[in-house]
């Protein structure tokens, strides 16, 4: 049955049928959540792309639409970005009504160079029309594309994030999204492709607003911006330290200025499904001073928990080595799950959390999270570590310390797997807090 093949992740976006990757033109207007995405009709492999659609009233419940953007005279259709201009600068209102406006790259790098295109909707998102005189960017250098475009408020301006080659990167600035100045240039030491550019009240002061700047493969730097240049303030620094995590971006316009990330899941394997590849959840991003220093944290968006039945908590736990701390739970279904575990390490030097056959190891000398081929740096804060633990048919995603560091996996299920497990190896742990919840499918 469609959506809910053995392999179908249930929480997840997926396409109902072939190819998926890079979240693309994610914006938010009239309730409704779109999210754009690079899409392969007719095929299980990768490109040529389109723009593919969905869209949702809460960011987990999603309908999938026919394509929005399809290739043209320029080449394929590759990834960007959307936003609403309320105040009709560009002119491609109608009615009173504001226009949504996806700004993307078009070319394929070779006989077609790579440039920055415009399409508009002025019917909410439902139908999407290509401007007349695209380009609206022409080509700068090497396969320059990825476009990120946001509303910078206080300069009263459109700034564009494009990546260029390598490393660099460039700021653009605009009056009306049609006509474009380049502001500067920067690098991202580590990483290239897919920016996402945007502010966040540091602390959640409004008036400590830092800016970041974030690249395709996780890097991130925190810095102000002064309506030219990003200036960093911190160096590069990694968001998650998973295997299969890329091309996040975050969405435009929300109310009450809230970040909400979304990421491509890359490198997921499903055999004999109709659909390739799947999106991470959607996370809520804030900023905050930590120990360890200012960190972009990341945690599952608070509308998770219409998902949720069947509360199951411990607490106050004492777990010898030999013993199982999450014992009630040893043989209950893991295949989606919501897990919180508060540890304390005690004597022990190291301990494992093991969902169904999937283990994780945490080394207390070395505050490090092990497993599935990957590790993320985990500090203890008042003697404990806080583990957030989100299970799909298919992926897993780890936040540590409240979303301080996360780490995000693709895996094939073992189909007999099943039950959770919490032991020391060596000495003693606390298990303080733990809360379980089984997760519901998000498909009809």
């Amino acid at each position: 049955m469609e959506y809910h093949e053995a392999l179908r992740p249930q929480f997840h976006f997926t396409a109902a049928k072939n190819w998926l990757n890079d979240p693309n033109g994610l914006v938010y207007y009239r309730g409704v959540y779109h999210l754009f995405f690079q899409y392969t009709p007719g095929s299980l492999k990768w490109g040529p792309n389109c723009w593919g659609h969905a869209v949702s009233s809460d960011l987990l419940h999603w309908k999938e639409l026919t394509p929005a953007l399809a290739p043209d005279d320029y080449g394929w259709i590759w990834s960007g970005s959307a936003v609403v201009d309320w105040n009709n600068t560009s002119g491609l209102g109608q009615n009173n009504e504001p226009p949504l406006v996806a700004l993307y790259t078009t070319g394929n790098g070779k006989e077609n160079l790579c440039v920055q295109s415009l399409a508009f909707s002025t019917d909410a998102g439902a139908t999407w029309r290509k401007y007349a005189s695209n380009p609206v960017l022409p080509h700068v250098m090497a396969q320059n594309r990825d476009p990120k475009v946001i509303w910078d408020d206080v300069r009263r301006q459109w700034v564009m994030a494009l990546y260029l080659d390598a490393h660099e990167f460039a700021l653009f600035g605009s009056p009306d999204l049609l006509h474009w100045h380049e502001l500067s240039r920067l690098t991202l030491p580590g990483d290239g492709e897919c920016p996402d550019f945007f502010w966040l009240p540091l602390d959640g002061k409004p008036n400590c607003r830092k800016w970041i700047f974030t690249g395709a493969s996780k890097c991130y730097q925190v810095g102000t911006f002064d309506g030219i240049r990003f200036i960093p303030e911190t160096e590069p620094m990694i968001w998650d330290t998973g295997r299969d995590c890329y091309a996040a971006q975050t969405w435009s316009d929300l109310p009450d200025h809230r970040r909400v990330q979304i990421a491509w899941m890359n490198g997921g394997r499903y055999p004999g499904m109709p659909f390739n590849q799947q999106m991470n959840l959607p996370c809520e991003l804030t900023l905050k001073n930590t120990p360890e220093g200012i960190r972009l944290c990341r945690q599952p968006i608070a509308e998770i928990a219409g998902l949720q039945e069947s509360p199951q908590q411990l607490h106050d736990v004492a777990v010898p080595v030999g013993r199982n701390g999450l014992e009630p739970w040893s043989r209950l279904p893991c295949d989606l799950l919501d897990l919180t575990l508060t540890i304390e390490p005690e004597t022990a030097t190291a301990f494992d959390v093991i969902i169904g056959d999937e283990p994780l190891r945490y080394l207390v000398n070395e505050e490090m999270l092990v497993g599935h081929g990957t590790a993320m740096k985990l500090p203890r804060h008042n003697g404990t570590v806080k583990l957030r633990i989100i299970r799909d048919k298919t992926s897993w995603e780890i936040f540590g310390n409240d979303g301080e560091t996360s780490m995000s996996s693709c895996l094939l299920p073992h189909p007999e797997a099943a039950g959770l497990t919490l032991r020391p190896l060596y000495g003693s742990i606390r298990l303080v807090n733990a809360a379980r919840y089984a997760l519901n499918s998000i498909w009809p």
